[in-house]
């Protein structure tokens, strides 16, 4: 894919998290103490990874997993667990970094691969599943269809990717947002709907063999999520 947005707004995130935000987004990924809002966010983030899991076969052995935008890999260590052979992707070195450093020594029958790069970078190879935790919730709808697309074919059972729900919260913040200089901007999120994104799936013709399963949204203080399913129809 080489759409000019998606390009441009991939710069600003691995800026963002390589630079900007990577002592924040270390200390909120681990168990260090953090303040109200955060630790709101954190528990938000548990149970969205938790749910993600929950979609997941419990016995992943023998199947290959692309956990895309894996931030500190605690998702590719779960999925790892399982048994699944994990290839974990960030555009940040430094979250990558960190998610190599706090890998744990046993990973029963799993394993995992770091990468740092592109999720969409065909030489991945193949998968039977594809997580997207909060990867492309900076993305407007028509490019989360387009990395769908680009992810698609080379996946096997199912893709789980979560989006900003556009709830007025989000719309205002979003909206807001948009008036700080672009310099003192962290990467907007983008507030789409399921509708929106289930009907631009049903047109992409990339995504024929696909259609939208499970959904749910996660709501926890300032962590507001919403995870959606793909699978072969």
């Amino acid at each position: 894919m080489g759409t000019a947005s998606y390009q441009e707004r991939r710069g600003e995130l691995e800026t963002y998290f390589d630079r900007t935000a990577v002592e924040a987004w270390s200390k909120l990924t681990s168990d260090a103490p953090v303040s109200g809002v955060r630790a709101t966010v954190r528990a938000g983030r548990d149970r969205m990874r938790a749910t993600l899991l929950s979609w997941l076969p419990a016995d992943l052995a023998g199947r290959r997993l692309l956990d895309a935008g894996c931030g500190t890999g605690a998702l590719s260590v779960e999925a790892a667990r399982r048994g699944a052979d994990v290839v974990a992707i960030d555009l940040s070195p430094t979250l990558v970094g960190l998610a190599a450093e706090r890998l744990p020594k046993d990973l029963g029958a799993g394993s995992i691969d770091f990468r740092v790069g592109d999720m969409l970078d065909p030489d991945l190879g193949r998968f039977d599943h594809v997580v997207a935790m909060d990867s492309l919730i900076h993305y407007e709808a028509a490019d989360i269809i387009r990395v769908l697309a680009g992810i698609a074919p080379r996946t096997s059972s199912s893709i789980l990717f979560t989006f900003a729900p556009r709830t007025p919260l989000l719309t205002l913040m979003h909206l807001i947002g948009r008036l700080f200089p672009r310099g003192d901007r962290a990467p907007a999120i983008v507030p789409v709907t399921a509708a929106e994104l289930a009907r631009l799936v049903a047109a992409e013709p990339v995504l024929a063999g696909w259609r939208p399963g499970r959904l749910q949204r996660v709501t926890s203080g300032f962590y507001i999520s919403e995870a959606m399913e793909l699978v072969r129809s």
